[in-house]
Parts: C-alpha cells; sequence; structure tokens
C-alpha cells in the first residue's frame, strides 16, 4: 500500500489548487507517494460579513489547519504565505517554501478602464487595508467598496455592483487560469505587495518524519526574499494596527527590499528600502521596519490601536 500523506487546506478552489499542486510536487519527488486533501473551513472562511481588518487579518484562514496538524488529523497543511503569522505556534514549523509566483498586485476592470486613467469618484473593489491604503494615497476621490469571498466570488461581485474595477494578487489568478481576466499587473511602485504574496507556506509538526520530504521542495531563493519580507512583518506584528507592505528582490547577490506603513486611510505613508547581502535577509527586514517605527510608524500603530492590518 502507498505511503499516503494527509493535507490540511481551505475549501476554496484556490485553496485546493495549492493543495494538489503541492501534492503533485511531492508525489514527482517521491514516486509511490499518495495525498489525501483534508478540507477544512476557517474563521476567514465563516464571517465573510465584515472586512478582514475588523475581525482579525492574518491568522484568519490558518488557525484550523493548524489545529488540525497539532492534533493529528493532518500531516502537512499548505497556505498562502500572505495569510501566515511570523510566529508559529509550539510545535509547527514552516519546512519548506517552494518557488514564488508573481508577487504583484493585478487590476481586474469589466469595463477595460484603465487603472491610471480611472475617473474621479470611481468605486473599486477591496477589502485589504494594504491595498485600499496605497490607492487612496495616490487617489483620495476613489471609493473603496468592501469585496470578500474567493477569486471567482470578488470577480462577479465586481461586475454585480457595477465597480471600476478590483485589485487582486496575480498569482491566484494565473493559478486558477484566469489571467484573461486582467486588466493590467500592477507595478510595485503603484500597489507595493503585501509580506510572502505569491509564495506557499508548507507547515508541519516540528517533529514530524515529513519534514525532511518537504526540505526537498525548498526555493532557496525564494525563502530569502520571504525571510526579509517576514523580518519587517515581525518587527512590525506585535502591535501594527496599520496596512503594511514589504517586497524583496535579488539584485545580483544581494537583496533590494522596500517596505511601507500608512494610514488606513491613505493620509499618511511611510516608505524606506534596504539593499544589502542575501545572508542577511531577516536583519534587512527588521532594519527597515525599525527606520519607519523611528519615522513615524510607532505613532501610527498608537493611533489606530483599535483597527487591524490588512493583507
Amino acid at each position: 500500500m502507498a505511503e499516503a500523506v494527509r493535507i490540511a487546506t481551505r475549501k476554496s478552489p484556490l485553496a485546493l489548487w495549492q493543495a494538489r499542486a503541492v501534492a503533485t510536487l511531492l508525489q514527482q519527488r517521491f514516486p509511490g507517494l499518495a495525498a489525501e486533501l483534508v478540507e477544512l473551513t476557517t474563521e476567514g472562511d465563516r464571517i465573510l460579513d465584515a472586512p478582514l481588518s475588523r475581525i482579525g487579518g492574518k491568522g484568519l484562514f490558518i488557525k484550523e489547519l493548524e489545529a488540525a496538524l497539532l492534533d493529528g488529523r493532518a500531516d502537512l497543511a499548505v497556505h498562502s504565505l500572505k495569510d501566515v503569522t511570523s510566529l508559529f505556534p509550539p510545535g509547527l514549523v514552516l519546512a519548506a517554501v517552494p518557488e514564488r509566483e508573481d508577487p504583484r498586485d493585478a487590476w481586474v476592470s469589466p469595463g477595460g478602464v484603465r487603472f491610471g486613467s480611472l475617473p474621479r469618484g470611481a468605486r473599486v473593489g477591496t477589502s485589504s487595508l494594504r491595498r485600499a491604503c496605497q490607492l487612496r494615497a495616490a487617489r483620495p476621490d476613489v471609493e473603496v467598496v468592501p469585496l470578500r469571498g474567493n477569486v471567482g466570488t470578488r470577480i462577479r461581485k465586481t461586475t454585480e455592483l457595477g465597480l471600476a474595477g478590483a485589485i487582486l494578487a496575480l498569482a491566484g489568478l494565473r493559478r486558477l487560469g484566469l489571467e484573461g481576466q486582467v486588466t493590467e499587473v500592477l507595478p510595485v511602485e503603484a500597489m507595493l505587495p503585501a509580506v510572502g504574496q505569491g509564495a506557499l507556506a508548507l507547515e508541519c509538526r516540528t517533529d514530524s518524519p515529513l519534514r525532511s520530504r518537504l526540505e526537498a521542495l525548498e526555493h532557496a531563493r525564494t525563502r530569502i526574499c520571504v525571510d526579509a519580507e517576514r523580518g519587517f512583518l515581525e518587527t512590525l506584528e506585535g502591535g501594527c494596527t496599520v496596512p503594511l507592505a514589504a517586497h524583496a528582490v535579488w539584485e545580483g547577490d544581494a537583496l533590494w527590499v522596500r517596505g511601507l506603513v500608512g494610514a488606513p486611510d491613505g493620509s499618511e505613508v511611510l516608505r524606506a528600502e534596504r539593499r544589502g547581502p542575501a545572508g542577511e535577509a531577516r536583519a534587512l527586514g527588521r532594519s527597515l521596519a525599525t527606520e519607519l517605527l523611528d519615522r513615524g510608524a510607532r505613532a501610527l500603530l498608537a493611533s489606530h490601536a483599535g483597527e487591524r492590518s490588512g493583507v
């Protein structure tokens, strides 16, 4: 009988695609390995009538999957890395980060309106504080319309609500075969991505015999980039109540890391960047966050203590 791996996943089409993709990678590397999906509903899936920023932000889509790992119902959990908090529960570990998909955001407009040509007062769909902050900072006249649900639902609602368009992660659209819906890909200068966007997180128990096999799926250059971004996140997340973004790319043998912290209404946006050795990725991210804290992010965190950060 083939050895079986139980993979915890959310039930959304994107989450199921990601879990199946990881199962395929494992089976290609370890022939004879069988995979079984353990489909779970998370708090973020259940609460669809409130913005993520109000009900908890990060962690809403992973807690139930982590519980399944800890109580033995699953051997592996597959997450979108941007949903993963900076700290893991005792007994669990980020075993591997496979090669990343394009981390940029995409603009989806049913009418084909270009993002840079939005008419005054245009209505744009997103429930992400990060996206809303950057959009409002550039275009204070634009109305942000909350848009929850899976990728297909958000695209459908964009049309049903008569919106000029919506901002979604390019990676999710590509993975679901919906890249044809993309009106344009947004440059990071216009919309800095979420920490870990486009990357997958493979989480297991620290003592799991599966851990060494998962490590075979690790993509070193991706891990280094997300380590820098997550270093930025972990320095801010303890009291993070405002939108944040971080994006790391390779420049030769070094890293270029950009970060952002802003007010939810876009009235203030703080940006900084660092270049440094790839071997100091996490330290680069932490240094970037510390600079922004010193330049005013600490006051932003304090002034918006009643809100939560969106992804």
